[in-house]
């Protein structure tokens, strides 16, 4: 998933960044609300981790912006009273998470979260004699375990999830990679040759030229 963390406290901020990447998602951090407006007004996430307090444009005003999008929205906050829940769903939250908070909790729940952001996928992502476990994290080839990386994992997720339809390089940075990827560089096309390599013979990840990558 593409994710934005909109966290005034950097710190913490970074810490839930960097154990969301852990997961494989693309993870983009922003400290004030005026910078998280400015982020999804150019960037398509599935999820925001929305603190509600936050500088220059409160929370509130950003939540707002994103009600009834396909974006989801998990809010943050200090407060944790009945009437604060309810007056941040009231905004358009899809979920609340009262500080402090277990990060595998907020793991969960963006996870769930960002299940509802698109269609229904099944447990297992399954196509030409590969077989993708989003949950356990394992890929197997003709009953072969094959050891991915990260982005390798995001990247083959993407691919099966198109059920065959190419999948160009811009989708792939915009799924699989954060904000500071370039994207006038190879990392894309690295990336692919090295999962066509772990795969294995013969090849499934096939180029589409000028269009993008597909697996048949």
């Amino acid at each position: 998933m593409r994710i934005l963390v909109v966290e005034d406290e950097p710190l913490l901020a970074d810490a839930v960044a960097e154990g969301l990447r852990a997961d494989a998602h693309a993870v983009d951090v922003v400290y004030d609300g005026a910078a998280a407006l400015e982020r999804v007004a150019v960037n398509d996430y599935d999820v925001v981790v929305l603190d509600r307090d936050l500088p220059i444009v409160h929370g509130d005003e950003v939540c707002r912006a994103l009600a009834g999008g396909e974006t989801k929205v998990l809010m943050l906050t200090a407060a944790s009273d009945v009437d604060d829940r309810v007056a941040g769903l009231a905004l358009g939250a899809d979920d609340y998470l009262p500080k402090p908070f277990a990060f595998r909790e907020l793991a969960a729940r963006v996870t769930a979260l960002g299940r509802r952001s698109r269609p229904a996928a099944p447990p297992a992502l399954t196509r030409a004699g590969i077989r993708l476990d989003p949950h356990r994290r394992e890929v197997y080839r003709d009953g072969r375990y094959v050891p991915l990386s990260r982005k390798e994992f995001a990247v083959l997720a993407e691919l099966l999830r198109a059920d065959g339809g190419a999948v160009s390089t811009e989708q792939l940075l915009e799924k699989a990679w954060d904000e500071h990827a370039d994207p006038f560089t190879h990392t894309v096309r690295m990336t692919i040759l090295k999962l066509r390599r772990k795969l294995g013979d013969p090849p499934v990840v096939l180029t589409d030229p000028g269009v993008g990558y597909r697996i048949p």
